[in-house]
């Protein structure tokens, strides 16, 4: 068993997980085809902000660039950059960046290279819990954002796709090891405690939650989504298993339960967390109580 998080290992992120998009690529095809309900998420996490146009914006931990041509549509008057710890994924964001008002760099969360209050919006979008420092993370977003600027961090619930954890322990027994336990990958920024992290930093935080399921009639692209976070998973297995073994178990588990129940059926629970000092949905509510206290 390893020691260390292969989750925050910037060597591990930017060599092994996302050292293009292809991983990524594999999971957003994943969630768009065998996902009930059939909703854009990228789509539905921009619009929990109320756009004015001319917002300047950076999406932290970007990836290939998701977001881009959203947040353009949204910000004819605005600019946009896009930045990411992974090389790879900076060069992809770029490709997408067709606009003059559009940039794309390599950067570290941890560490923003922007003077104080420079950005309208932040983006965070299922990237908080890989880095190694979330609260000096925020700390660097909250300097960054202007007073009545606002955070979009997405992230999972805690307990989603509790199907695959069943399935991965179940298969750890079988091969001989039956306390196996996996680490949830993105417990230190969840829906439920990221609200809280982001509440000591900011003076109003608001969580929207999106519940869904994926449905698979086939095994292999359920294969495919749990190879393309092999990096991040294969860690933990017990020492002596190989994960093409364990992916073996794994497939003719699934194999059997598509037989016998026609698909595999996997809940999921993802979200977005909107934070703020003084804008966005808190704007009148802040400003009223602003004005109480002032008088």
């Amino acid at each position: 068993m390893m020691n260390s998080n292969p989750g925050t290992d910037p060597d591990i992120l930017t060599t092994q997980a996302y050292p293009n998009d292809q991983n990524l690529a594999i999971r957003y095809r994943t969630h768009e085809l065998y996902s009930r309900p059939k909703v854009d998420f990228a789509q539905w996490a921009v619009d929990t902000l109320r756009w004015r146009g001319d917002e300047i914006v950076l999406d932290v931990g970007s990836g290939p660039g998701s977001y881009v041509k959203l947040v353009q549509e949204r910000t004819p008057h605005g600019a946009y950059i896009a930045g990411d710890l992974s090389l790879g994924m900076a060069r992809k964001a770029r490709e997408l960046a067709d606009s003059i008002h559009t940039h794309a760099l390599n950067l570290d969360a941890q560490r923003l290279p922007f003077p104080d209050a420079t950005f309208d919006v932040v983006l965070a979008n299922h990237m908080l819990h890989h880095v190694p420092d979330i609260d000096r993370a925020l700390a660097e977003i909250h300097r960054v954002l202007r007073p009545d600027g606002c955070l979009v961090a997405t992230t999972n619930g805690l307990n989603t796709m509790p199907e695959f954890e069943t399935l991965a322990r179940r298969a750890c027994t079988l091969l001989g090891h039956p306390r196996q336990e996996f680490p949830v990958p993105h417990q230190h920024f969840t829906l439920e405690n990221g609200t809280l992290r982001l509440a000591r930093v900011f003076r109003a935080v608001a969580r929207y939650d999106l519940p869904g399921a994926f449905y698979f009639p086939a095994v292999e692209p359920v294969i495919a989504y749990l190879n393309s976070l092999r990096a991040i998973r294969a860690p933990y297995l017990p020492e002596g298993v190989l994960w093409d073994d364990f992916m073996d178990v794994m497939e003719k588990q699934i194999t059997r339960l598509i037989r016998h129940f026609g698909a595999l059926q996997v809940q999921k629970l993802a979200g977005a967390l909107v934070a703020t000092d003084g804008g966005g949905f808190a704007a009148d509510y802040l400003r009223r109580l602003d004005n109480h206290y002032a008088g």
